[in-house]
């Protein structure tokens, strides 16, 4: 029973994690149906930026998350300005082309500028490293990335359904045309939407860098899972990306348990299983994964 009980709470606190890692990409796809191959070097930069956030100024990056933030809603303006509104119209393997170029890119600047060394952050004070609940060992850091997790998934779905702009968000996301002719401008929805998704890419990296190693190459690991999160939850939903994550979690740490060489190749057998039996995931909707912009 007790097994039972830490297979659980890990999942669940695991695909916490996934949830919030893949919530920029989903974002992203659900209103400008671009699938950003560079989320995972977003996302590792994200992890450098906590890193060297405290490493410099002594800020913890789980009160540093908001500075972070900021900066990378930049970011993910230029991101949207440089790049991507000259392909948003265009074909998928333009799209698909400039942000891997981008991310390859990333990649090999992260790996000029800081090496190929490993970092992490010791975060908690000596004895804080994990509590114990009901004889469930909890790491403290996966438990913060976890609260982390809900608070912003759940900022995110009141953004989107009580602000303006959030509402302008989700009219774009469901019908371009209509929200068009509703006096909705679509490039300034999706100059917001790219900025909001790296902004939350950003964050996530930062609150994952005192449970995971920062590496040039990490976001490659961290990609793969957000994207069988997306196509687990739904491609464009919000609550989808919680389900999707959760399920990945509590597969990955059960599998991990009885089979641990098995549990990388979970991903795979998730998305492929996925994509051939409901490829509009468990909560997205129909057709979703087919829409283009017109």
């Amino acid at each position: 029973m007790l097994v039972f009980v830490q297979l659980v709470v890990s999942g669940v606190l695991l695909g916490g994690v996934y949830a919030l890692a893949a919530l920029g990409l989903n974002l992203i796809f659900g209103v400008a149906k671009v699938v950003n191959f560079a989320h995972g070097e977003f996302l590792m930069l994200g992890m450098y930026a906590g890193f060297w956030l405290m490493t410099t100024t002594g800020i913890n990056p789980y009160f540093g998350a908001p500075l972070i933030a900021i900066v990378f809603f930049g970011v993910g303006l230029l991101f949207y300005a440089g790049l991507m509104r000259f392909t948003i119209y265009k074909p998928e393997l333009t799209q698909v082309f400039a942000t891997l170029g981008l991310g390859i890119l990333l990649q090999n600047a992260a790996l000029m500028a800081w090496s190929a060394d490993y970092r992490t952050l010791q975060v908690m004070p000596a004895g804080w490293d994990s509590i114990n609940v009901l004889g469930a060992f909890i790491p403290t850091n996966r438990l913060i990335a976890f609260a982390y997790s809900v608070a912003i998934l759940a900022a995110v779905i009141v953004f989107l359904r009580t602000t303006f702009i959030g509402r302008a968000i989700e009219a774009v996301s469901q019908d371009l045309m209509s929200a068009r002719l509703m006096g909705i401008d679509p490039n300034r929805v999706f100059l917001i939407t790219f900025g909001l998704g790296i902004a939350l890419t950003g964050v996530a990296g930062a609150v994952l860098v005192p449970s995971f190693y920062a590496f040039p190459s990490v976001g490659s690991f961290f990609v793969l899972a957000s994207f069988v999160v997306v196509v687990l939850g739904g491609l464009g939903s919000v609550v989808g990306t919680i389900a999707g994550g959760l399920v990945l979690g509590l597969v990955e740490t059960t599998v991990g348990y009885f089979a641990p060489d098995l549990k990388e190749a979970t991903h795979f057998v998730l998305l492929i299983g996925l994509l051939t039996v409901r490829p509009h995931g468990l909560l997205g909707i129909k057709g979703a994964e087919k829409e283009t912009l017109k």
